[in-house]
């Protein structure tokens, strides 16, 4: 079997080729961690007993915090290396942890790659986030007798019958697993569906509620208010935004300008990916606004930025000192068909949020934030428009949206020590 995927694997890679050097050129992706990507990972303290979590990108990297913070707490023993996917997960797990310990990209899901990266690492418990389980990986690790565990295992609307279409494949995987702990009874549901035996589900709710630190304030906050100028006027911040997005949070933006009331609103822009810095930039301007980016405004000469400037976040790990200072939130890749980004930091903040009827890679979120009456859904470029005109002419509606967002948070709060209740037994037999 782990031959015809190998030869699988070769086929894609050779059509997916082109695209990936398009990126290295065009996005200057894709151009380091070459080795590690193929099982050349070397470990800080290779006598230690180890444990290796994996987290795709950004998101489950954040997520992963508490996680962390627990086993080095109960499990000083053992060392834990943290592998990511993507660039930017990279360096998010780079800046929060590489200081204590070993961070690498996930090798190629190759049967030879795969084994020599568990002849360096020799993990006694892999834990992979949400749902990063590949093939390969699972058959190897079954083979050597470690225990791989899904940790705050979802599946989502659109992977699901994706899934379903091949089960008797996925199941043969899925079966390899020995534990996926999910965050709610339908991801559960969903994981048994395709083949894994329901004695090893077990929902343990979302660490993503954990991660989200409560608090009426953000370390670096100030510097940013003081670097961009930011005083007592409304902040509308639009973090985490995707293509075609921007144009929208701009259109609002100019018919929120044609009223008194709302002069004083500054508009701060973050997208999503910064390979398209450089295109939103570009957008603000054609679209006739003054524009300043943070990465100039934090140099020491950099000109005051002006109330009719738009603010464009060009800087990675920013976003919740944005946030921080936001009147309004509104959360991107959620007017588009593109999945939304995570809520729950700006819910967190106490800040009213606003997201579109896109964030499917959030279902339980939205369901618990709605069901709360702690964010706001709109549908559209007009039902956007509307909602700003009404958090913001009334600001005690918002607050009541920001408070109850807050409520929200809390109330979900706890999986990380159910979590690390199942871990335990796992590393008490290792």
């Amino acid at each position: 079997m782990r031959f015809v995927i190998d030869f699988v694997y070769l086929l894609a890679g050779v059509i997916y080729s082109p695209k990936v050097i398009y990126r290295a050129v065009r996005h200057k992706r894709y151009r380091s961690g070459w080795g590690q990507r193929f099982g050349k990972i070397t470990r800080k303290e290779p006598a230690k007993k180890c444990i290796w979590l994996h987290a795709v990108s950004v998101g489950e990297v954040n997520a992963a915090r508490t996680i962390i913070e627990e086993l080095e707490n109960k499990f000083s023993s053992f060392e834990i290396v943290i592998s990511t996917t993507t660039d930017t997960g990279y360096a998010r797990a780079n800046a929060l942890f590489s200081n204590k310990h070993t961070v690498f990209y996930f090798p190629f899901d190759f049967s030879c790659v795969v084994q020599r990266a568990f002849r360096a690492i020799r993990p006694a418990l892999c834990l992979l986030m949400e749902l990063e389980v590949w093939p390969n990986f699972v058959q190897i690790a079954q083979k050597l007798n470690i225990p791989v565990v899904v940790i705050n295992g979802r599946i989502s609307g659109r992977s699901f019958p994706r899934y379903k279409i091949i089960k008797p494949f996925a199941k043969t995987i899925f079966q390899r697993v020995s534990l996926v702990l999910a965050q709610t009874q339908e991801y559960a549901q969903r994981f048994k569906e395709i083949g894994c035996p329901n004695e090893a589900v077990i929902v343990t709710g979302s660490l993503k509620y954990d991660t989200a630190q409560i608090a009426d304030k953000v370390t670096g906050a100030d510097e940013l208010a003081k670097q961009l100028n930011v005083g007592d006027e409304r902040l509308w911040v639009a973090g985490g935004t995707g293509p075609s997005e921007e144009k929208i949070i701009l259109n609002v933006f100019k018919g929120l300008n044609q009223e008194e009331q709302f002069k004083n609103l500054r508009l701060a822009i973050v997208p999503r990916k910064p390979e398209r810095f450089e295109d939103v930039a570009q957008l603000i301007k054609e679209n006739g606004f003054d524009l300043i980016r943070y990465s100039q405004a934090k140099k020491p000469a950099a000109e005051k930025s002006q109330i009719d400037t738009v603010i464009l976040g060009d800087t990675m790990g920013d976003l919740r000192k944005f946030y921080s200072l936001a009147t309004i939130i509104f959360v991107g890749r959620s007017l588009v068909p593109m999945g939304g980004s995570d809520m729950m930091e700006a819910a967190a903040l106490g800040k009213c949020t606003i997201f579109g009827p896109h964030a499917f890679n959030f279902k339980q979120t939205v369901d618990e934030l709605l069901a709360g009456d702690g964010a706001i859904m709109v549908e559209d470029e007009q039902d956007l428009l509307d909602a700003m005109k009404k958090c913001l002419s009334k600001p005690g509606f918002a607050k009541r949206i920001a408070q109850n967002g807050q409520d929200v948070i809390r109330k979900n709060q706890g999986a990380t020590n159910k979590t690390i209740e199942h871990i335990t037994k796992f590393l008490n037999s290792a």
